[in-house]
């Protein structure tokens, strides 16, 4: 098992590349020559999820997202202790990402937007958003606990729960902006100022997470029992 610190930083290192692409593709689909849409965000959001999952998963689990790491401490698979330092880590992470991101990318498209924090649509409430923000998670953590947790998956690393990212966001992305990820919505959340219905993203993603975790480690993965 890798030093805490070692976990705690790859931790916040793959959520700073979450938040810092991810949200980058939402700040920069305006600009002449981009355009790409709800499609390209969300690949790019599968791939730099899939990417730094990978790169992070055989050093603190590739977490990156602190529903998916509360997911796993309901299931015990991750101590208490270590999951409030995982979560802290991934906020720290998601804050600095935004940060960055602010001070990187043309002025005047990072001071008058929301840095790609997720947005609920007119048509969305707070309960309705929070119900498909668990629903997309659940199939997110789903992907999570069937390839990095179980250990008769086959060797994908992360790239299948990325690919999860970009079904997600095709079908939630123009509703509640699919974050899935507390971490996702506080980071440029918190640097941008923008706080409407922050709570969508905490309770759904957090809900969705630990029944998904819940179904996997006490139906699907669970042994026969002789």
């Amino acid at each position: 098992m890798r030093n805490l610190t070692g976990r705690l930083t790859a931790e916040a290192l793959g959520t700073f590349g979450l938040i810092y692409f991810g949200c980058g593709a939402v700040v920069a689909d305006p600009f002449y020559g981009a355009r790409y849409g709800l499609l390209g965000i969300a690949l790019t959001h599968a791939i730099v999820l899939g990417v730094m999952v990978t790169a992070t998963l055989n050093v603190s689990g590739g977490h990156i997202n602190p529903a998916v790491t509360l997911g796993l401490l309901s299931v015990k698979r991750i101590a208490p202790r270590e999951a409030v330092a995982y979560v802290l880590a991934q906020l720290a992470g998601g804050v600095l990402g935004a940060l960055v991101l602010k001070y990187t990318l043309p002025f005047g498209a990072t001071s008058i937007g929301t840095l790609g924090t997720p947005a609920l649509a007119n048509s969305m409430t707070i309960a309705t958003g929070s119900l498909l923000e668990a629903v997309l998670t659940f199939f997110l953590m789903s992907a999570v606990m069937g390839t990095a947790v179980n250990p008769d998956a086959p060797k994908v690393g992360g790239f299948a729960i990325g690919l999860v990212l970009f079904f997600d966001i095709i079908v939630g992305g123009t509703l509640t902006g699919a974050a899935m990820n507390p971490a996702r919505a506080f980071g440029p959340a918190l640097v941008s100022g923008t706080w409407y219905a922050q709570p969508v993203w905490w309770i759904g993603p957090i809900v969705g997470a630990v029944a998904a975790a819940q179904v996997w480690e006490r139906v699907i993965l669970r042994k026969s029992e002789k």
